[in-house]
């Protein structure tokens, strides 16, 4: 939690665009421009997947520029359409025949009228004309003759609803498909109209199954869905597709498919689904909160587009084509004709066939095939908002600019993926713009505060800390510059002091630029190692380095570090000096004090200079330390404290001192290897260095030198020996003293 904490000013950023986010899935705050660029997305989605394949089943009957051409301008006389009715159905054999053409006036095209005035007018006494007459009129009767043609065939009539026209009505609408009783008292927004234009009642009788062929234009004037049912009147009427399908499948009757109220209220006001009931069968087709679907369109329209074989109207009406060419196909009967106005504006071309339209939908209900936003879109959409916007929120913040960029496209890939594979699965339609606009709109504040305002911060924490810190450190700082300060405060750290033996002699044998040169040598070198264990330089004093573990970033182990750093050191003084030695140069010596408790830490000094120091008697123990390292014969010397908390190590007991200005005794030790690398010749000279070091407190001076004797032979070379040697040779003159605690005391710093 106070990783969060530290990072909520930019957690709440990122959150900006998410609370809007939800405003606009919820319908609160609604924002035009992410509806339009969800339109854009479909469209893209939509002309990515499309099969661009032939549909064998359905052809177009096209009224084109052909057919108007040979045939005469429309509308043409009922009798030419009898004809072609009769060729479709009979020498063709079409299975289905429906029109996207609407029949609302009576055709005068024969002048049956005419002859009728003159017969009861100017020509009433000619008998004979009157008899002839008689004898055509039902062949001069263009709408019965048309009306014939149709009666008992597969055809399916079309028309409109309108709103345009005051309510005008014009024709015969078909007999509703379902009752505002189906509906149960729910209030479910179908498209309604309060006018409309159909078939005069001659051909409305002779062919009583018909549908609207109105699509839907949505706000940037593309239509893109088609309502399958409307409202008139408080009575439902079907869609042209839905009427043909419908009558492909046996006529089944038509019911509302209801949302499960477990997830919604009876108060929704959208169907899930129409149902077509035919005995024990049920097909479910999938309807959005308008009660029409999605058009799945199969490719570019017209003839060109290869979605439907386009036939000339003036080639069937010409008989041009064999007999059963068109044998159990579902023909539609439509234009092209830029002049009959009805091409539209589609996601897959601007002047796109209307009728291909509906041959588009009845290709997807025989496929199962049908596109549509389903009732829990805006709660998909929210969950998908609140899982991707927490997701960026919280992590943004924590992460590196590179990670930051790599989780945000991670995120943006999830979200498009998920909706595409739902879209391609299961013909989900599910709003994606949002949440894209979502995640680049956060990631975009988040990097946009980093740079702007944390970046601020943390340059001016890289130019408070950069002189003492090394880079590595700082780094780590400003990923959380408010944790850290130059003010003074009391913590437990690790403090080196590292001074150089015989710098005193070699100064007085080298030129200054030599002595120079070899102390920025091996400065440099164990500056290195001292940074690279997270160590913080505090000072160069003359031939010493001083150094610190545990600030300013906090580092739990900092005693194990500085003691690994000390080893290390060690061995690179040896490297060194077989460098100097093959160079002619003088050999040196290191003598490492370390030593772990609480000192004050922070920046002091004057007005004119201050440093990033640590202060404190731990720290002058340290001090200490680093000169009794000359006196017993090695490199290190570590206070039991440091011991304590550098676990791991292969330590060997020097004594216990009381150090100037100290009443307590403290026990000192010497690092002689890495957690895991104590070599067995080594182990036994610490087991035996223990039973000296146990005799000599006891003060069983023959002991002692018993085991000093065997140390000795063990590791002649060893200082520290010849030292406990002299010791007790000194101590055996005196008498046993029970009050001696077995230290050593320093008077001297």
């Amino acid at each position: 939690m106070r990783l969060f904490s530290r990072h909520w000013p930019r957690i709440a950023v990122t959150l900006i665009p998410l609370v809007f986010a939800l405003l606009h899935a919820s319908g609160a705050l609604r924002l035009d421009v992410l509806q339009r660029l969800d339109d854009i997305l479909y469209d893209a989605r939509l002309r990515a997947t499309m099969p661009r394949t032939l549909d064998e089943r359905i052809v177009i009957v096209d009224i084109d520029e052909k057919s108007l051409a040979e045939a005469g301008r429309w509308p043409w006389g009922r009798n030419k359409l009898a004809a072609l009715v009769d060729e479709l159905l009979g020498r063709q054999q079409a299975a289905l025949l429906g029109f996207d053409v609407v029949f609302a006036e009576a055709d005068d095209s024969s002048g049956l009228k005419r002859l009728q005035q003159l017969a009861r007018n100017e020509l009433k006494d000619q008998p004979a004309f009157t008899d002839k007459l008689g004898q055509m009129q039902a062949s001069l009767d263009y709408d019965a003759v048309f009306a014939k043609s149709l009666a008992n065939k597969p055809v399916v009539l079309g028309y409109y609803f309108t709103s345009d026209r005051d309510g005008r009505v014009n024709g015969v609408l078909p007999a509703p498909v379902m009752g505002r009783e189906a509906l149960k008292g729910r209030p479910i927004r179908f498209t309604s109209w309060n006018g409309f234009g159909a078939n005069i009642d001659t051909i409305a009788k002779a062919a009583p199954l018909a549908g609207f062929f109105n699509s839907i234009t949505e706000g940037d004037g593309v239509v893109r869905s088609i309502p399958l049912l409307a409202e008139y009147k408080g009575e439902y009427y079907e869609s042209l597709s839905l009427a043909m399908f419908r009558m492909l499948v046996g006529q089944p009757g038509v019911e509302p498919g209801f949302p499960q109220e477990k997830f919604l209220t009876r108060n929704y006001q959208g169907l899930e689904s129409i149902l077509l009931k035919q005995g024990s069968k049920t097909l479910a087709i999938p309807v959005d909160d308008r009660v029409a679907t999605l058009v799945p369109f199969r490719g570019p329209g017209g003839a060109s587009g290869g979605s439907y074989r386009y036939v000339s109207a003036s080639d069937v009406l010409a008989g041009k084509m064999a007999p059963g060419q068109l044998k159990d196909k579902i023909v539609l009967l439509g234009t092209t004709a830029p002049g009959l106005l009805d091409l539209r504006v589609t996601p897959v071309g601007e002047t796109y066939p209307g009728v291909e339209t509906h041959a588009n939908v009845i290709s997807g209900f025989l496929d199962g095939k049908v596109f549509v936003k389903p009732d829990y879109a805006v709660g998909f959409e929210v969950v998908m908002l609140v899982l991707s916007g927490l997701t960026l929120a919280l992590a943004l913040p924590l992460l590196s600019a590179p990670r930051a960029v790599a989780t945000s496209a991670a995120v943006t890939a999830s979200l498009v993926g998920l909706n595409f594979w739902l879209y391609s699965t299961y013909g989900l339609v599910l709003p994606l713009a949002t949440a894209l606009v979502m995640a680049l709109t956060a990631f975009a504040l988040n990097m946009s505060y980093g740079y702007f305002v944390e970046s601020r911060s943390k340059r001016e924490l890289a130019n408070l800390f950069g002189t003492y810190v090394p880079p590595e450190l700082v780094d780590e700082m400003v990923k959380d510059p408010d944790s850290y300060s130059m003010k003074a405060s009391a913590k437990e750290l690790t403090v080196m002091f590292c001074d150089m033996r015989g710098f005193t002699r070699m100064s007085e044998t080298m030129e200054p630029t030599q002595l120079q040169a070899l102390l920025n040598s091996v400065f440099s070198r164990l500056t290195d190692l001292i940074r690279s264990n997270r160590g913080t330089i505090d000072k160069y004093m003359g031939d010493c380095v001083m150094a610190f573990w545990g600030a300013p970033v906090e580092t739990p182990e900092h005693a194990a570090l500085a003691v690994k750093t000390s080893l290390e050191m060690v061995q690179a003084v040896r490297q060194l000096n077989e460098e100097h030695r093959n160079k002619g140069l003088p050999e040196i010596g290191i003598g490492i004090g370390l030593n772990t408790g609480s000192m004050c830490v922070g920046d002091m000094g004057s007005d004119i200079r201050r440093s990033y120091t640590v202060i404190g008697d731990a720290v002058n123990l340290g001090s200490r330390l680093e000169g009794l390292s000359k006196i017993y014969g090695v490199d290190t010397v570590v206070s039991a404290s440091t011991r304590e908390l550098a676990t791991g190590f292969a330590w060997q007991e020097l004594d216990k001192v009381r150090v100037k200005g100290k009443d307590q005794a403290v026990a000192i030790f010497c690092p002689v290897a890495l957690p895991g690398q104590l070599d067995k010749q080594l182990g036994s000279e610490l087991r035996e260095w223990a039973l000296a070091l146990r005799a000599y407190r006891d003060q069983a001076w023959d002991d002692c030198d018993v085991h000093l004797l065997n140390l000795q032979r063990m590791n002649a070379q060893k200082y520290l020996y010849r030292l406990y040697a002299d010791r007790v040779a000194s101590m055996r003159l005196l008498p046993f003293d029970p009050e001696w605690d077995g230290a050593t005391n320093f008077e001297t710093k």
